[in-house]
């Protein structure tokens, strides 16, 4: 008597779509506003992901190229000429800062302001503040994808789970065709979440990290800039 009852369950299993599509398909309402989500939720953090990378490498190549020029022995006014008014790198943004403070603050007979130094590096640090903004923009959606996406997930698996035990009751059949359907529709949506959450998560550590050598960067830099800045008007 086993044997006919498993081969018609197996037979009946068999028979129901489990794909993917088919599951959302099949799901509640609900359910499937959450599985929409987290797909938005994932596109939307691969978007940002791949627009990090790519800013982040020309970050490295353009702070690469104007180090060399600047330390290549070309003199800073020439070198501030050459840039222009509108700097493209945030490198260049931060000397451009100083030196136009820097000529600000110089007067007609040549000489220097009071307090010309100090004004000059609040300069740099504004400059570099927004260039850091910009660099992090974005990440505080891969840590809220990452640390909310399972639980999105996992209302939307509990939810599906109740609603398949109502469907077991309306039915009152127990057999796998039965269940089997209603729970992979609910294990979908934890599936959903993970598939968001985790590469936020990996990304969001890289990228912050990448962010703050990047920030890193830009202060030493400007360091090293006030220095000689420093000399020349010790001088």
């Amino acid at each position: 008597m086993l044997l006919p009852y498993v081969s018609h369950v197996a037979t009946a299993a068999a028979e129901i779509d489990f794909s993917m599509m088919a599951l959302f398909l099949r799901a509640t309402f609900t359910v499937k506003i959450v599985m929409i989500l987290l797909i938005v939720m994932s596109f939307w953090c691969w978007s940002i992901i791949v627009q990090k990378l790519l800013a982040y490498r020309k970050a490295k190549t353009e702070i690469a190229e104007f180090e060399a020029a600047f330390w290549s022995g070309i003199a800073l006014d020439e070198l501030f000429e050459t840039i222009g008014p509108n700097p493209t790198g945030a490198t260049q943004r931060v000397f451009v800062g100083g030196m136009t403070e820097w000529r600000r603050s110089q007067r007609d007979n040549g000489a220097m302001m009071p307090n010309a130094a100090a004004r000059i590096d609040r300069v740099m640090d504004v400059v570099i503040a927004k260039q850091t903004e910009t660099l992090q923009s974005g990440l505080s959606f891969l840590a809220t994808t990452g640390a909310t996406a399972p639980f999105i997930g996992l209302f939307g698996t509990v939810w599906g789970i109740k609603h398949a035990f109502e469907q077991i009751a309306i039915a009152q059949n127990t057999n796998l065709a039965v269940v089997a359907p209603g729970i992979a529709e609910a294990l979908l949506a934890t599936g959903l979440g993970l598939l968001a959450a985790i590469p936020a998560v990996v990304f969001y550590n890289k990228l912050s990290a990448d962010a703050d050598r990047l920030g890193g960067s830009y202060d030493a830099f400007a360091d090293e800039f006030s220095t000689i800045l420093s000399r020349q008007l010790d001088s």
